[in-house]
């Protein structure tokens, strides 16, 4: 095991790097942050690259050493200066990233599945994949205009749920094609009277939910794409709902199988 006390070892600026979208997808490794993320990692049966830790954190958790190619112990200031919390818990590991852009058999597209258009806040992303892992949900799939779903707001939203379902990221034309094809409905979601109530819509075992962009919703090309489009009729004087807020009430209420 090789300890690191400098910010400007080459270790060090590596992991400082997976901050960055660019250094993740070009190394094909992201970092979990804190104990639980590690932890998920290991019971969901993923190997750690790298398990990185402070001396007390190391002897409290051994036993995530024998999940781990090389274990590195470093200085709280090092655990502070890779991480972008402001209390880190002295424990991370660099796993590697799955394959989000390749697009599955359509005889693998069984179950409910999330669709993301635009959604820019990485909270609200990382919100919506815990809770499609919470109601049952295949996959979840992210346009490219979305925010990085292996950033690391995201991750830490997530809360390990990336390890329970699949993660893609693509053109969502494509997903909406894929899924005609094997006849299962796709339910856009927009606040329009001549959308359906999502209470009229009966739970299925094979479908799609596509949630749009924070403030401007779904985009207009992949409205005109889908089964139905769906609301949430709303008796207060709110405007509207958080678009995590909705695509809970959505999920539940869609998927079958729970």
């Amino acid at each position: 095991m090789e300890k690191l006390t400098s910010i400007h070892n080459q270790h060090v600026k590596n992991w400082k790097k997976l901050q960055t979208k660019k250094y993740r997808r070009q190394t094909g490794t992201y970092l979990l942050d804190g104990w639980h993320l590690v932890n998920e990692a290991t019971q969901a049966g993923n190997h750690l690259l790298q398990l990185i830790g402070t001396e007390e954190q190391l002897r409290a958790y051994s036993e995530l050493q024998e999940f781990s190619d090389e274990t590195y112990e470093v200085t709280e200031e090092v655990m502070q200066h890779i991480t972008d919390t402001v209390t880190p818990q002295g424990i991370a590991a660099v796993v590697s990233l799955p394959d989000a852009h390749k697009i599955p058999d359509s005889n693998t597209l069984r179950g409910g599945w999330l669709f993301l258009d635009r959604v820019q806040d990485p909270g609200n992303v990382g919100t919506m994949v815990r809770t499609a892992d919470a109601a049952g949900f295949t996959g979840v799939v992210v346009s490219h205009r979305s925010a990085d779903i292996f950033g690391p707001k995201v991750i830490r939203s997530m809360q390990g749920s990336q390890f329970h379902l699949k993660l893609y990221e693509g053109n969502l034309e494509k997903w909406i094609e894929d899924f005609k094809k094997i006849n299962a409905p796709v339910y856009g979601t927009q606040l329009n009277p001549q959308a359906k109530s999502f209470r009229d819509v009966e739970p299925g075992e094979t479908f799609a939910l596509i949630m749009g962009n924070e403030g401007q919703g779904m985009s207009q090309h992949l409205l005109n794409q889908t089964t139905d489009n769906l609301y949430i009729p709303m008796r207060g004087q709110a405007e509207s709902l958080n678009v995590a807020i909705s695509a809970g009430i959505l999920m539940f209420q869609l998927n079958k199988n729970l």
